[in-house]
């Protein structure tokens, strides 16, 4: 099953480092991030899952539930969070599914038969809370996630959310924001108190209005 922006994510229920765990259950009507790891007992994601923990706080102030897969047992999920504590000084409080049968990384399309015909890719969704899949990122084996921009895009995707705007190369919290080309100028004028700044007739830039 191939899944792509948009789509609703599907629902499973499976075990966990904390227990027996259903997917819809656990994200209520939160955002959700779900994300695969290679393996167990590996050096890369071990600084990626210790960097999500210390990221707790950010995730909360986002109305953002983290939970991570691997295809490794359950045993080995437990003793690995100790020496992601241990090594990274942090505390995993999120769930890992364990994921040997490989049906929730089939469900989500994780492994990639060209790249590695048992391991799961690291691959990153975002999940918006009626459940659509808002965001994809895959990167190799190799290569760890820059959670500056994980963080980045779930700002931007709440915000168009919450207002008629879109969100510029490089933008981060605070900078300006596009007016969409949809709304005329002089609906924006009066759409976005703060003003609109007009670079071209479909280029118009207003403050980000939720600050």
């Amino acid at each position: 099953m191939s899944i792509k922006l948009g789509d609703t994510a599907p629902d499973f229920t499976a075990d966990s480092s904390l227990g027996e765990i259903n997917f819809y259950e656990f994200l209520g009507e939160s955002w959700g991030i779900l994300f695969s790891h290679p393996a167990d007992f590996t050096p890369v994601c071990t600084t990626e899952l210790g960097f999500t923990a210390k990221l707790k706080s950010e995730f909360e102030k986002r109305n953002t539930k983290v939970i991570a897969l691997s295809v490794d047992k359950v045993e080995d999920h437990q003793k690995w969070i100790q020496d992601i504590n241990e090594t990274q000084n942090t505390k995993v409080d999120f769930p890992i599914i364990a994921d040997q049968d490989r049906k929730v990384s089939e469900l989500y399309d994780f492994i990639h038969p060209n790249a590695s015909a048992t391991a799961t890719v690291r691959s990153l969704l975002i999940i918006d809370p009626l459940k659509k899949v808002r965001l994809i990122i895959t990167y190799p084996a190799s290569t760890g996630r820059n959670f500056d921009e994980v963080l980045r895009v779930l700002d931007s995707l709440q915000l168009v959310d919450n207002y008629k705007v879109t969100t510029p190369a490089n933008w981060k919290n605070g900078d300006e924001v596009i007016v969409p080309p949809t709304i005329s100028t002089a609906d924006a004028q009066e759409l976005y108190p703060k003003g609109v700044r007009e670079v071209k007739p479909y280029l118009r830039f207003t403050p980000q209005p939720n600050i």
